[in-house]
C-alpha cells in the first residue's frame, strides 16, 4: 500500500496497534498526547526532526541525537512518543500537532523515515532496545565511536548495490554541525537508497536502517560503544544470497537482522551459513 494513502487511512485509525493500548477514534487520538505527557517538543519542519523544550525523567537518556546542548527528535522518536503518550508536540505557534497530523509526515518520506523503516522502530521501542540511525551520532562527543562507514560500490549490475542514506536532514541540520559529527562527506549522504536490482528481484530496503543496543541502564550518548546489531527495513521477496552478501559487507562487521514488514506485521531475521554434510 503507498504509504501516503496508508497514512490518510491511518489518521482515522491507530492502525498496527492494539485495541486495548489506543483508541480508533481522532477525538482519542488527540486527547492520548495529554495523558502522561513527560516531553514537550516543537517540530521544525525545514529540519524534519522535533526540538526538544522540555523534558522531565530519562526518557531522552536513549532518544534524540545532543546537537550544541539541545536534542532533537527524528520522525519516528516523534511519532512514537506521540502513540504512547510521553510527548506533547507543538509547532512553531505552539499550536499543538495532532497524532493524526503526525502519521503524514512519515508518509511524505521527507524526514528520512518511511513507513516501513517507523514499524521496524516501533517494534524495536516496544521490546525495549536502544535504537539509533546508522551514521548518525548520538552526540558529538560520540563521533570517533562511529562504526558504520560507507563504501563506494561499484560492483556490476547483477548485484544488489546498498549505499546507506544519511537520511534528508543532513543538509537542513548543517546548523547543528551534524555534518561535523558524520564521518562522511556531503557527497556521501545521498538523500535516498540507491539500489540496483536483478530485474526479477522485488527485495526492497526501506530508510532508514538502525543500530541497535539491548537495553542498558548505563547507556550514554557520548560513549555508546558498538550496536549490538544492525536492522535493515525491508518488503517484497526475501532477500537472495547476493542481497545478504551484500548487506553483511555494508555491516561492516556487525550483527545482521533483515526486519521483514508484511501487511503491517513485523518480523525480524538473522542469517547463518550452514554446511550440510555430503551424503554416501
Amino acid at each position: 500500500m503507498d504509504g501516503r494513502v496508508e497514512a490518510e487511512e491511518l489518521s482515522n485509525s491507530l492502525g498496527g496497534l492494539s485495541d486495548s493500548e489506543y483508541s480508533s477514534q481522532d477525538s482519542a487520538d488527540d486527547e492520548l498526547q495529554f495523558r502522561s505527557v513527560v516531553l514537550k517538543a516543537c517540530w521544525k519542519d525545514e529540519t524534519g526532526m522535533a526540538e526538544v523544550m522540555n523534558h522531565k525523567g530519562n526518557l531522552l537518556q536513549t532518544m534524540g541525537i545532543n546537537r550544541n546542548g539541545k536534542i532533537y527528535l527524528s520522525i519516528e522518536e516523534t511519532l512514537f512518543l506521540v502513540q504512547i503518550g510521553e510527548l506533547l508536540l507543538v509547532d512553531d505557534k505552539d499550536t499543538t500537532i495532532t497524532l493524526s497530523e503526525v502519521y503524514p509526515k512519515v508518509a511524505e518520506e521527507k524526514s528520512g523515515c518511511s513507513w516501513e523503516g517507523f514499524k521496524i522502530y516501533q517494534h524495536l521501542k516496544s521490546l525495549g532496545y536502544i535504537v539509533g540511525r546508522v551514521g548518525i551520532p548520538w552526540s558529538q562527543e560520540s563521533i570517533k565511536n562511529c562504526t558504520m562507514v560507507l563504501e563506494d560500490t561499484s560492483e556490476t549490475d547483477n548485484v544488489t548495490q546498498f549505499i546507506f542514506a544519511r537520511t534528508s536532514i543532513v543538509q537542513p541540520l548543517n546548523n547543528l554541525q551534524l555534518n561535523e559529527a558524520n564521518p562522511l562527506s556531503e557527497d556521501d549522504l545521498p538523500n535516498k537508497f540507491k539500489k540496483t536490482f536483478p530485474e526479477e528481484s522485488k527485495f526492497v530496503v526501506h530508510l532508514p536502517v538502525y543500530e541497535v543496543y539491548l537495553s542498558n541502564s548505563q547507556f550514554e550518548k557520548t560513549c555508546p560503544g558498538d550496536p549490538n546489531f544492525v536492522v535493515y527495513p525491508t518488503s517484497g521477496h526475501p532477500p537472495s544470497q547476493s542481497d545478504i552478501k551484500e548487506l553483511e559487507r555494508q555491516s561492516n562487521g556487525l550483527p545482521l537482522k533483515v526486519g521483514h514488514i508484511d501487511e503491517g506485521r513485523v518480523s525480524l531475521f538473522s542469517f547463518d551459513k550452514v554446511e550440510l554434510p555430503v551424503l554416501p
